[in-house]
């Protein structure tokens, strides 16, 4: 299995930078970073004719502010373009953004813009990107990114300048938000500057190739069109796979939804971002509110076998809560935490808990994660534990968690680019259950955003408590005829 990585799913179809080539790319103004990015080259061969068909479901959104569908999603990234590109190792990449400038304290971004345009041959505008990243901002997909933003505005010089109320210091890899035509935001398939457009004919929806495309970037999809199926689920979609209707899918094997496939493909690994995690409620009386049984957790998980046993290898493992593929990721340090029961019952009898029950919360809407919740229940009992495991689901999931009615409980979030953890430890974040909110924690978050070496600090801070127990971060499957394409990575 090849193992590629890209946020939200297949930046891999548009392979590199557009309109620079081979131009320096260069923030301009006063900014602290005057750095060049590396020349582009393109080394693919020359394009030729391809035949392919992509699945839909026209019954979920298929618009990119609203759609979390990933075989709807597939498509994105041949309709749609953001200000940057995210590569495998999390390095930014610029698109749509030509050149931008920041401010010495790091709050203020302005971005200028390529000579692009959308498929209706108009030129892309400040305005169109504002008017896309306020409502990306606003959207359930996307929001999270934007917790530090207090600005978008449009500049008389074309500019699109960004405030935040923090510094930060890698702001634009957040910035692979896909940018629409400003009077089609709401639209089900609003135009984008991508190489294909949407076209309904007799022969039924499908994806044109633009001849005007503003963009000198080779891709791995050369085809002139790209018929597009229909599919109601994810057992219809391996089936036109297998039977050569769809030439290329995206499936989640870490879901109750996901269906095996059969026949000859060529496979890769994709990161979907998603982090499997542990994480304790320490309040008075609980067994975790001893701080050194909660950095013994993270010894009595054995993760390897969790991504091989119950993901297929789907996953990777990670002992740091970060994704290991990303650049805040320190090998070195995440070392220091990984899997050894030895070091684990050691821990727990020097710690010598007064009550060695323990209740661990699962979400029962995902009977994968029941199983690995159970698992991790026998990998603690070998610490002498006795674990039980309560799957909820809905509200009584929910009330579960806000009333810190559990021990440990096994969650599961979808993490930005730049891994930020603010979440858990904000007092009014989204993740912050079990007495997780913390001021001192929540501020060596903001410090990681405004200087990447602080991530270091931060995880080790989180590790050292027991704030945290990383698990694993999960993949997508992305499934190809063998043959259709070359030169697919992120």
């Amino acid at each position: 299995m090849k193992r590629i990585t890209a946020w939200l799913l297949l930046a891999a179809l548009i392979l590199s930078g557009c309109g620079s080539g081979a131009k320096p790319y260069v923030p301009t103004g006063d900014g602290l970073y005057q750095e060049t990015t590396p020349t582009i080259t393109h080394t693919q061969p020359a394009m030729t004719e391809q035949v392919l068909t992509l699945g839909y479901n026209p019954d979920n959104a298929l618009n990119p502010y609203a759609a979390t569908d990933i075989t709807n999603r597939l498509l994105f990234s041949l309709l749609y373009q953001g200000l940057f590109a995210v590569d495998m190792r999390y390095n930014v990449t610029p698109m749509l953004c030509k050149t931008y400038s920041i401010s010495r304290d790091m709050k203020t971004y302005v971005f200028y813009l390529e000579d692009a345009t959308f498929s209706d041959g108009s030129p892309l505008t400040a305005a169109d990107v504002v008017a896309s990243l306020n409502a990306a901002r606003k959207s359930a997909v996307y929001s999270g990114r934007f917790g530090s933003v207090s600005n978008i505005t449009a500049q008389a010089d074309g500019g699109v300048q960004i405030d935040l109320t923090i510094p930060y210091e890698n702001f634009p890899i957040l910035l692979d938000v896909p940018i629409v035509k400003a009077a089609h935001i709401h639209a089900d398939w609003p135009l984008g500057t991508g190489p294909y457009y949407k076209e309904d004919a007799t022969i039924g929806t499908r994806l044109v190739r633009r001849t005007d495309w503003w963009c000198s970037t080779k891709l791995a999809v050369t085809a002139s069109s790209i018929g597009l199926l229909e599919v109601d689920s994810t057992a219809t979609l391996r089936d036109d796979f297998e039977f050569g209707n769809i030439g290329l899918v995206c499936a989640d094997p870490g879901t109750d939804s996901y269906v095996d496939y059969r026949c000859d493909y060529e496979l890769w690994d994709c990161e979907s971002g998603v982090f499997l995690y542990l994480a304790c409620n320490d309040g008075k009386g609980k067994v975790f509110a001893n701080a050194s049984l909660r950095a013994a957790l993270t010894y009595a998980i054995d993760r390897s076998r969790l991504v091989n046993d119950f993901y297929g290898g789907f996953a990777i493992s990670a002992t740091l809560p970060a994704s290991p593929d990303s650049p805040y990721y320190d090998h070195k340090l995440a070392a220091q935490y990984e899997y050894d029961p030895e070091v684990f019952q050691q821990m727990v009898q020097q710690a010598a808990p007064k009550n060695t029950n323990i209740q661990l919360l699962v979400n029962s809407a995902d009977s994968r994660r029941i199983r690995v919740a159970k698992q991790i229940g026998k990998m603690l009992e070998a610490g002498g534990f006795t674990v039980t495991v309560s799957a909820l689901s809905g509200n009584a999931y929910s009330t579960a968690l806000k009333k810190g009615n559990y021990d440990l409980h096994l969650g599961q979030t979808k993490l930005s680019p730049n891994m930020d953890l603010s979440a858990f430890f904000d007092p009014k974040g989204a993740l912050n259950y079990g007495g997780l909110s913390d001021a001192a924690i929540y501020a060596l978050c903001q410090e990681a955003m405004a200087n990447s070496g602080n991530y270091y600090t931060l995880h080790q801070t989180i590790m050292e408590n027991g704030l945290l127990c990383p698990v694993l971060f999960r993949s997508y499957a992305v499934y190809a005829t063998r043959g259709l394409l070359t030169g697919l990575t992120p």
